[in-house]
């Protein structure tokens, strides 16, 4: 199982799970990170949070706490 936490820089990742539970996967849900969407990853700040996606043709700065919520596959 990968995580988009651990997810390289210019890698673009399919997600394929959401876990958490109430508010916090309702916020990630609110930011447009769902099951089967594409998330390129741009950059990771220096000490790793937060980490830099494009999601549904827009910017979005993702906490490593959260990032570690969302289960993705490597895009083929």
């Amino acid at each position: 199982m990968q995580t988009l936490k651990e997810a390289k820089v210019g890698q673009t990742v399919q997600v394929v799970k959401l876990y958490g539970e109430g508010a916090v996967k309702r916020r990630i849900m609110d930011m447009g990170i769902t099951k089967g969407v594409e998330v390129y990853v741009r950059k990771v700040a220096p000490l790793g949070d937060p980490v830099e996606v494009n999601v549904r043709g827009y910017e979005l700065s993702i906490r490593k706490a959260d990032a570690e919520k969302i289960e993705v596959r490597t895009k083929a």
